[in-house]
Order: structure tokens, then C-alpha cells, then sequence
């Protein structure tokens, strides 16, 4: 279990400091990736692909994070508040304007052979959709 605590850990270290090649060398080569109320992409191709086109358009910390584990370390789930700004305009979404959000957010991992086999992501669209939206009162 400390095992695999430390490998979330360093997952969230790499990905708040923009660290691609330190995230790269977490994860499996066919490493699955679920993309929030998206669809799923396969190995470290894809994760790269996604990674950039996330620091394109959002600039986003994962703050205040538990991490729970079970007993033989192959699995985790994390829980944590998705802070950022929306820095370009992705289809079918709000305009980015730099907006500010902050909202719950969480993920789940598979853990095999001390590596990140799955990761799966999951916060609250419409939420976030509501905050980044021009109506959305930011006082």
C-alpha cells in the first residue's frame, strides 16, 4: 500500500508541475486512460496527446487530495479539488476568457507491476461548464 500511495503521489506531483516525462514514466506503455464523461484512449501515446492538449487549454493544480487505497495496493481512488483557469477555447464549450474554476474532482487507478496500468477521471462537466460560463456570477 505505501507502495502504491507513493506512485499517486508522484502522479500528482508530475501533473501539477507540468512534468511530462516524469508522468510518462509512472505509467505503463499500455497504460488506459478514461477521459472525463469522454471515451478511452490506449497507451503513452495517447496519455502524451491528452496531457497536451490539457496544458494547452487548462492551467490546473489538484489540490487538497485523500487517497484511498486497498489492502494488496492494486487499486486507488483519489479525491480532490480541481483548481485552475481556462486559457483557450476548446468546441462545443465556453469561450476561454482565463476563467477561474474550482470544483471537486476525482480519479481511479490500477496499479500493476509498481506502474499505472488505468487511470480514470471523473469531475462534475456541467459544474465546471457553469463556472467558466460568461452568467456565472465570480464574486
Amino acid at each position: 500500500m505505501a507502495d502504491t500511495r507513493a506512485l499517486i503521489e508522484q502522479y500528482y506531483s508530475a501533473l501539477n508541475s507540468d512534468d511530462l516525462p516524469g508522468l510518462l514514466a509512472l505509467l505503463s506503455d499500455d497504460v488506459v486512460h478514461d477521459v472525463n464523461q469522454s471515451h478511452r484512449e490506449d497507451g503513452k501515446l495517447a496519455f502524451r496527446a491528452a496531457f497536451e492538449h490539457r496544458r494547452a487549454h487548462y492551467d490546473e493544480q489538484m489540490v487538497d487530495r485523500v487517497i484511498c487505497i486497498n489492502e494488496d495496493g492494486s487499486r486507488a481512488a483519489t479525491e480532490y479539488r480541481m483548481q485552475g483557469h481556462y486559457l483557450a477555447t476548446e468546441d462545443g464549450l465556453p469561450r476561454a476568457t482565463g476563467q477561474a474554476y474550482d470544483l471537486q474532482a476525482g480519479a481511479f487507478f490500477e496499479i500493476k507491476n509498481g506502474e499505472i496500468k488505468r487511470v480514470t477521471s471523473y469531475c462534475n462537466r456541467q459544474e465546471w461548464i457553469n463556472q467558466v460560463s460568461p452568467l456565472h456570477d465570480q464574486s
